[in-house]
């Protein structure tokens, strides 16, 4: 009698892609282990060395740093007024006068 398979079940085919899908999701997964990239950053385009184009994690534009840099400043300012160091700027700075070296007197040795 020839060995005929079960019709009711998946073909050789099917199940040979179902364990090639399973395979890349394990190697997918152990990648984003290795590199500890957040799922969420991944699906915003995060790779090891790159960072996401959104998300919270995503690196701030140069106008937006300067910006920020900008707000932390004057905060930092406002923290100084506060605490009652405040820079003077009319006040000129002392600088002691050096005496040249040619100016000193020193006894020549012959």
């Amino acid at each position: 009698m020839p060995s005929v398979k079960n019709p009711n079940g998946p073909s050789k085919n099917r199940l040979a892609n179902r364990a090639l899908g399973a395979k890349m999701e394990r190697r997918k997964k152990s990648e984003a282990n290795r590199n500890k990239i957040a799922k969420t950053d991944a699906m915003r385009g995060a790779r090891p060395g790159l960072a996401p184009t959104s998300g919270p994690n995503a690196p701030l534009s140069k106008k937006k740093a300067k910006k920020v840099e900008k707000r932390i400043a004057h905060a930092l300012r406002r923290k100084m007024a506060a605490e009652g160091e405040v820079v003077m700027q009319d006040v000129e700075e002392v600088k002691e006068d050096k005496p040249e070296e040619g100016d000193m007197e020193t006894e020549k040795i012959e």
